[in-house]
């Protein structure tokens, strides 16, 4: 009967030693399952920031974009002006 008990005794320590092996896998599983978390939270952080960041670059480029076609505009305009008053004097100067 000795020899039972002293099986069973060995069981009950195998078992509960396997059983503890698990619940520290379990809580090395949880911390890195809560860590994983966190690094996720702060790439969405960053995500969003860098999302805020390519609009307002847009808003920036559409504006600037803008600006350059009116200043080119008023160049060709400067341009087209001069050009027509070129010829005027040179119609005038031929015809008189």
């Amino acid at each position: 009967m000795a020899a039972a008990s002293s099986s069973n005794n060995a069981r009950l320590d195998e078992t509960r030693r396997q059983v503890d092996e698990v619940q520290n896998i379990m809580k090395a599983n949880v911390d890195k399952v809560l860590e994983r978390d966190g690094k996720l939270g702060q790439l969405e952080e960053r995500a969003d920031r860098l999302q805020e960041g390519t609009e307002q670059f847009h808003r920036s480029a559409v504006r600037i974009k803008r600006k350059q076609f009116w200043e080119n505009m008023k160049m060709k305009i400067i341009i087209g002006v001069v050009i027509g008053v070129v010829v005027i004097m040179l119609l005038v100067w031929m015809f008189y």
